[in-house]
């Protein structure tokens, strides 16, 4: 018996079974090096870190992280883009380094579209707009006339050209408030400025700013997910209160130098999937504020080109000056 495509369905049966066999054995039999653009302990690290913990048995040769910091995660990206294409050396990246660069450097070192190969989405995580408890403003509404109110509000960020950056340049024209980004180049200097009272209003990583909420010392108003958070169920979502252009959420993937061969991205792929598959790594994810993804190759790249343009068009109308 044939099928459509006129082989004998034997045959293709056969060849369906040996694929997970072929997908093995293009997988590297070096140790795979997962480089970050990020210190130990931010956010990109910790999902980072999960990851590599859930390939050990996909990967045998093993996982190996590589923090890499500086120039916002360019330095790491452009590290892998000019390694050796063998699959030994893979970008764990986020939506800054491989969406939102291209709009806010003037000269950047490497081009997402060009210098590499999307391999699969890893997670995502949304953001919570939280203020100073101290703060005389129980909700959003409030938040926004107080703020209108005042000559200036200072909102804190965790780099210029971020998601929390743009986020609160967004908020401040939408809402129709002054105000004024501080930049903080470390994450523990951010948190603890907004939560002594020095900046009046920040967009932070749920996962990062939940234990805080929680416990008193931060008020969320709204998060920038398409729903409410499992950390913060209280907490509305900005599409909730009719606020949908600041839904936004930051977004780790997997990419790996343009040029690695098709059948050592699939294996690598099919390692990846197979990974972020078990219940055990997704609930990991989920407890550390993430929401974990697996999506791969194909719907990795669309996303990268559809959130490029995305972020292109929500820089041009802040007015950013690129980064030099």
């Amino acid at each position: 018996m044939k099928s459509s495509t006129g082989l004998p369905r034997r045959a293709l049966l056969a060849g369906a079974a040996l694929l997970p066999f072929a997908a093995r054995a293009a997988v590297p039999d070096r140790p795979v090096r997962l480089v970050l653009g990020f210190p130990p302990g931010s956010g990109p690290d910790v999902v980072g870190r999960l990851l590599a913990e859930g390939l050990q048995e996909a990967w045998p040769a093993g996982v190996v992280v590589d923090n890499k910091p500086g120039a916002a995660g360019a330095i790491a990206a452009q590290e892998v883009a000019r390694a050796a294409p063998d699959g030994t050396t893979l970008l764990f990246g986020e939506v800054g380094q491989l969406a939102m660069a291209p709009s806010t450097f003037a000269r950047l070192p490497y081009d997402p579209a060009r210098d590499f190969a999307a391999m699969a989405e890893v997670a995502a995580v949304d953001f919570a707009l939280v203020v100073p408890a101290s703060l005389p403003t129980a909700d959003l509404g409030a938040y926004l006339a107080w703020a209108r109110a005042r000559p200036t509000t200072f909102l804190g960020t965790f780099g210029a050209g971020t998601p929390g950056h743009f986020g609160g340049a967004m908020l401040a024209a939408e809402a129709g408030f002054r105000h004024e980004a501080v930049h903080f180049r470390a994450t523990g200097d951010a948190m603890t400025a907004i939560l002594g009272g020095d900046v009046q209003g920040m967009f932070g990583s749920i996962a990062l700013v939940a234990p805080h909420v929680r416990a008193g010392r931060l008020r969320a108003l709204a998060v920038t997910g398409p729903d409410r958070s499992p950390l913060l169920p209280e907490v509305p979502s900005f599409a909730e209160l009719r606020r949908p252009g600041l839904s936004f959420f930051a977004w780790f993937g997997l990419v790996a130098p343009a040029t690695t061969p098709a059948p050592v991205l699939a294996a690598l792929e099919e390692g990846v999937l197979r990974a972020l598959a078990a219940p055990r790594l997704r609930d990991r994810m989920s407890e550390a504020g993430f929401r974990p993804a697996g999506r791969g190759r194909e719907a990795f790249a669309t996303l990268m080109r559809e959130e490029t343009l995305r972020w292109a068009e929500v820089v041009r109308a802040t007015g950013f000056r690129a980064i030099e």
